[in-house]
């Protein structure tokens, strides 16, 4: 098991920056794929950015490429998520996810078997 909990959620300012953690427990968390993920009010959970084991190879949805940036601590068991000049539309909830062991990064929300309870963030104009 792999237990996983986010920090640094809450409000900005559009086109200021937040720095999402996530930090995790329980197993050797270098043998996980990570990512991020997202839902807002009255939407389905959608998936933002992935990293591989080594922290290597990144994938990011369309909406955040080129603002976003995910990065991971193998170190000290923990990934993040640089949010520069976000948008009102990137006001959701924000959910750390684990893959399964060894597995590759991915962007379908059935390969991820661990989350966490999730941290709010909220853009603002």
């Amino acid at each position: 098991q792999v237990q996983l909990v986010e920090s640094g959620g809450g409000w900005v300012q559009a086109g200021g920056s937040l720095r999402l953690s996530c930090g995790a427990s329980g197993r050797t968390f270098s043998m996980y794929p990570m990512g991020w993920w997202r839902q807002a009010p009255g939407k389905e959970r959608e998936f933002v950015a992935s990293i591989s084991r080594g922290g290597s190879i990144t994938s990011y949805a369309n909406s955040v490429k080129g603002r976003f940036a995910i990065s991971r601590d193998n170190a000290v068991n923990t990934m993040y998520l640089q949010m520069n000049s976000p948008k009102p539309e990137d006001t959701a909830v924000y959910y750390c996810a684990g893959g399964r062991e060894l597995a590759n990064p991915s962007s379908r929300i059935s390969d991820y078997a661990y989350w966490g309870q999730g941290t709010q963030v909220t853009v603002s104009l």
